[in-house]
């Protein structure tokens, strides 16, 4: 009955993804975690900026494109994936208090879901977006972070200031960052890993479909073992495979190994 009304009042059933929709989610079980994942409209789809600093490869390449995101029937333009996220995007910017409540009780159902099935539940909340988390506050004045200062939460981010902040210890402690490096930000990506912060670095890998033994000096571990972030070792590369249009990518975005 209340995903039913969402979806007529909100234009989405669920404001968060639970992880039985997600392969790399489902990973996380293993290690006895379950994550939920809050997907906007990236970049701009949404007429809202949710990447500030999304590059032109990192928008073409996007995961938004990734999985049954981007399966389109023929002689249509887009799919209920899709006009879900754009809906909750415009939530956000266009009634943030209503935004703010959702978003509670869906993590407070994720967090029950997850004691139920004896998994501990963990949230990232730019599954297609980068935004501050650490400084956007709920209703009750206090950010998602400081709501729930139980629950781990893990993101990527483009913003090279919040992942040095982050690596500094300058956030809180149950918020964990990886950057993620771009056809244009490899001053960046230097500046974030002297900083101890983790890289996650997109490859479009050979038949042999094994992440590289390292990059750029660092050791490289496989990204797409699960969903993790949180439990990586510091110093590290994230090794990512390139999915939907990243395969075609020919930016730079995607680091090409050869075969």
């Amino acid at each position: 009955m209340q995903q039913s009304a969402n979806k007529r009042q909100y234009g989405f059933v669920e404001l968060l993804t639970p992880d039985g929709y997600n392969p790399k989610l489902k990973k996380g079980r293993a290690r006895g975690y379950a994550s939920a994942v809050l997907h906007l409209a990236p970049a701009s789809l949404s007429g809202y900026n949710v990447c500030p600093s999304a590059t032109l490869g990192c928008r073409a390449a996007c995961l938004n494109t990734a999985g049954h995101g981007g399966i389109v029937k023929r002689g249509e333009t887009t799919n209920e994936i899709q006009l879900a996220r754009i809906a909750r995007t415009r939530l956000f910017f266009q009634d943030r208090f209503a935004f703010n409540a959702l978003l509670v009780k869906s993590i407070e159902a994720h967090i029950r879901r997850a004691l139920r099935r004896g998994l501990t539940p963990v949230v990232r909340l730019n599954g297609t977006s980068d935004l501050p988390w650490e400084r956007l506050l709920l209703n009750d004045g206090r950010t998602v972070l400081e709501t729930f200062p139980g629950i781990q939460f893990y993101d990527y981010t483009k913003v090279a200031k919040r992942a040095i902040a982050n690596a500094r210890g300058e956030h809180p402690a149950n918020y964990a960052l990886t950057f993620s490096r771009a056809e244009s930000n490899q001053a960046d990506v230097d500046a974030v890993m002297a900083a101890g912060a983790n890289v996650a670095v997109v490859f479009n890998l050979p038949a042999v479909n094994v992440v590289p033994i390292g990059y750029n000096g660092a050791r490289v571990i496989d990204g797409d073992a699960d969903d993790l972030r949180f439990l990586d070792p510091r110093g590290v590369v994230v090794g990512l495979k390139a999915k939907g249009r990243g395969r075609r990518d020919d930016s730079g975005f995607v680091v090409r190994m050869a075969a």
